[in-house]
């Protein structure tokens, strides 16, 4: 989509105005990505915000949550531990599902953009189940849980019948090709980590969020000739673009 039209094209003085400003600090928090074997393919766990919640009120997401006090739990912690435990919490909380800190395989880190009121620092982790799992939602913050496809679930996306966040929908892009949980396993151990840090931009009809890879990210330059990493969102028509 390099030929979008931006509403902002040339001016990196946006970002220099938006960080001048009291920045929302951006939260620790972690999010999980439950897989398992279906009956055809690769299946994952989404559960559906209460529209009462302010951030991402009635999108569909994977379970997760900022990282608490209790996640420490007196030890001394990385960044990355810390996470791990939330994640496990935050499953346990949200959907019944108990998992273990030694599940978790970190694949991504996303940091919301610096204009928005809400900020989290949030780490990715997916975890592997075997056979049927007893989900049991709180009824209260999740309101609705469903086990699906990918590929399915970004068809559900594009049809307007699931709202997902960037994020979100993203990451089943990179989850879309993979069949079996034991495949996605093997290939996200070791894996370097993907860092987003999104720059949020409208653009006609849409909107758009551009990443570091991408050639127009500082200078917030749309037709910058380089690489392109960015998220070219209108309606519910997104397409994800990585070419670097």
């Amino acid at each position: 989509m390099h030929g979008s039209v931006c509403m902002v094209p040339r001016i990196p003085a946006l970002y220099s105005l938006i960080m001048s400003v009291n920045l929302a600090p951006a939260k620790p928090s972690a999010s999980v990505v439950v897989v398992r074997d279906g009956a055809q393919s690769l299946e994952v766990l989404l559960v559906r915000r209460n529209e009462k919640i302010a951030f991402h009120g009635g999108a569909w997401v994977f379970p997760g949550g900022r990282v608490d006090d209790s996640d420490g739990a007196g030890r001394a912690s990385s960044e990355l531990d810390l996470a791990k435990r939330a994640a496990v919490r935050e499953a346990l909380e949200e959907t019944g599902l108990e998992l273990t800190v030694d599940a978790m395989l970190p694949f991504a880190h996303w940091t919301t953009p610096v204009d928005l009121p809400k900020r989290f620092a949030t780490w990715f982790f997916a975890a592997a189940i075997i056979g049927v799992a007893d989900v049991r939602i709180d009824n209260s913050e999740i309101v609705d849980y469903r086990w699906m496809s990918p590929a399915t679930a970004l068809g559900l996306h594009v049809a307007g019948e699931l709202n997902l966040p960037a994020p979100t929908f993203v990451t089943l892009l990179g989850f879309k090709a993979i069949d079996r949980a034991a495949a996605l396993v093997a290939q996200l151990r070791g894996v370097a980590i993907q860092r987003f840090v999104p720059r949020l931009v409208p653009i006609d009809n849409g909107r758009c969020t551009l990443y570091e890879e991408d050639a127009g990210y500082e200078t917030v330059d749309f037709d910058a000739p380089g690489a392109r990493h960015r998220l070219v969102m209108k309606g519910t028509d997104w397409e994800y673009i990585r070419d670097f």
